[in-house]
């Protein structure tokens, strides 16, 4: 019996745990790549939306704004917040986290698209510790 396990591969002589072990290996991270993907893809998506877009587009060109957070401003983390589309309509209720030289600040969009077009009813940006808050509908 010693001569023949001696023959035997090491798959051969190690199957029983091997299989089981390498198919749950397998099954867990297939699930993590694909949670991955899943999010990444969804975090894609809004972040390519119009209301994103808008907002750190504004952001990044009002005066006030660049005279707080210097220049160049840009994102800062993930986007909060709810996007939904509908055939030609939707509504966005997002903040987006921003980033310059001299401070943070988070951008804060509210809108309704109607036609392909977007609408807001609110676009402000809000500066990390001074909490001065820029509308940026008005400027």
């Amino acid at each position: 019996m010693d001569d023949y396990n001696q023959r035997k591969s090491w798959f051969g002589r190690n199957w029983p745990w091997a299989v089981p072990l390498g198919g749950c290996l397998t099954l867990i991270l297939l699930f993590i790549f694909g949670l991955g993907a899943a999010v990444f893809g969804v975090s894609k998506a809004l972040t390519g939306s119009k209301p994103y877009e808008d907002a750190v587009y504004e952001a990044s060109h009002s005066k006030s704004v660049i005279e707080l957070l210097g220049e160049p401003i840009e994102t800062d983390g993930i986007m909060n917040g709810n996007i939904s589309f509908h055939n030609n309509t939707g509504k966005a209720d997002i903040s987006v986290p921003l980033k310059g030289p001299h401070g943070k600040a988070r951008v804060y969009v509210v809108g309704e698209k109607q036609d392909k077009k977007w609408t807001y009813s609110e676009m402000y940006i809000i500066i990390e510790g001074t909490e001065a808050k820029i509308n940026l509908l008005k400027e």
